[in-house]
């Protein structure tokens, strides 16, 4: 444990002293795995999945707000759509625009939550994000996370109908074929009831975790991960019986157990204490009296010993400094 609290503190120290060379690259990052994803997922206009063209695009957008990213994944998406066949790009169009007047205006930053959610979907563990933001977000997240799940399930119903789905398009101007191909289209997305399925759970998810965690109680993010984790198997299951979609039971349950590890180590990293030492002190000014409850923050020099804190004066008073929650 003393090995881990050291590498924590190193690597605390080592973000905040380099914070702005590290952002533009996780930024990079995010964008060519996101980049990347597309690419393999629906690559149908061969200029954009051209290397250099992704290696330049992410650095662009490594110097951009994380906002601008995301919209910058978005036209990329649509000029795939377009090379496709121009119903799947106006559909696809009209749809991203409405998710992001719901994003913008509801969640504006969770835009890493939107890029990040397809990614985590392609690499099989996309329970990670409802259970990460129901600590580091709040219910509204919901949004966030289900816009980049409806994007992952868009992407992917495409990928396995662009026969179909181009099979409408041609040099002449087909009215009657081009409203088949938007229905086409607007149905194997409003249709897909896996896609449903996973934003309700996901929902479902968010809220139970955001509301135990905020709980006045010992071990409040511990308890929250676990009923996170009985929660969202058990909407998953009732979901997918209810509205018939097909899920892997064992899948989803070990890519469950995956993300439930890797939320540890995030929680691990953003809320580490001892309730061992927790303390109550009290003040007073001339309205009200104040108790509040003191919980030291684990560290590499932390005493084992409980300590009894004197009574602070209101001045004196601090109630989120470097050492206590």
């Amino acid at each position: 444990m003393e090995a881990l609290l050291m590498v924590k503190q190193q690597l605390t120290q080592f973000y905040t002293r380099f914070e702005a060379y590290i952002v533009p690259v996780l930024k990079f990052l995010a964008m060519l795995f996101a980049l990347l994803f597309i690419g393999s997922s629906v690559g149908f206009m061969t200029k954009l999945k051209n290397p250099a063209i992704i290696l330049i695009l992410s650095l662009l957008c490594s110097f951009l707000p994380t906002n601008v990213i995301v919209l910058a994944a978005g036209f990329v998406i649509v000029a795939h759509m377009y090379a496709l066949s121009l119903e799947c790009a106006v559909v696809i169009l009209f749809i991203f625009v409405i998710m992001y007047a719901l994003y913008f205006r509801f969640t504006p930053g969770d835009a890493i939550a939107v890029l990040l959610t397809p990614v985590c979907f392609a690499m099989h563990i996309p329970y990670v994000m409802p259970l990460a933001m129901g600590f580091v977000g709040n219910p509204i997240s919901c949004i966030s996370v289900g816009c980049g799940t409806a994007v992952y399930y868009i992407l992917h119903y495409i990928s396995e109908n662009q026969d179909a789905l181009s099979s409408g398009s041609s040099g002449e101007l087909d009215v009657e074929g081009m409203l088949g191909g938007f229905k086409t289209v607007i149905d194997g997305i409003l249709k897909n009831d896996l896609m449903i399925a996973m934003i309700v759970t996901f929902a479902a998810t968010i809220i139970v975790v955001y509301l135990i965690r905020r709980l006045k109680i010992n071990y409040s993010w511990q308890i929250a991960l676990g009923a996170g984790m009985v929660v969202c198997f058990i909407v998953l299951i009732v979901s997918s019986s209810v509205l018939d979609a097909d899920v892997g039971i064992g899948g989803a349950m070990v890519s469950l157990l995956i993300s439930s590890l890797i939320v540890l180590v995030l929680q691990f990293f953003i809320f580490n204490v001892d309730y061992s030492r927790a303390e109550y002190v009290q003040f007073e000014d001339d309205e009200y009296y104040y108790y509040v409850k003191a919980l030291p923050k684990i560290t590499p020099d932390a005493p084992v010993s409980r300590t009894r804190r004197r009574t602070p004066s209101r001045d004196e008073m601090d109630f989120d400094d470097e050492d206590d929650y």
